[in-house]
């Protein structure tokens, strides 16, 4: 059987939680509401993360974009994502919500801005 302990970030609560796992038999305790118990389940089954990351810029105010996947994605993709994010650049003017990456690494999540940028 195997044991892991999380801490649940499914509310400001931040419950401590075990999981056991037995086969495809999982207990989650420690919850104090069924958000942990539905984290704890998609973390040790199917983890996923939003990727936070930033674009350069051209004809900017500023020479770089933050942006970050639109969704959560398969951890597994992280160092994916980055790779394609690290080939972008964009043209002045971007705007917060803009998708500067469709599809990115064949996730089917895109990849958008999260500041505004004007034309220098």
């Amino acid at each position: 059987m195997e044991v892991r302990e999380l801490i649940c970030i499914g509310c400001p609560l931040g419950c401590p939680l075990t999981v056991k796992m037995d086969g495809e038999n999982i207990e989650v305790s420690g919850n104090t509401c069924k958000r942990g118990d539905d984290y704890a389940r998609k973390e040790v089954l199917s983890p996923t993360r939003i990727v936070t990351s930033t674009v350069h810029v051209t004809g900017g105010a500023i020479e770089m974009v933050s942006v970050k996947t639109k969704t959560d994605i398969p951890k597994d993709k992280i160092f994916a994502i980055m790779d394609e994010i690290r080939k972008v650049t964009v043209e002045a003017p971007v705007s917060i919500g803009d998708v500067i990456i469709d599809n990115c690494a064949g996730t089917g999540v895109p990849v958008i801005a999260t500041k505004d940028v004007a034309k220098a």
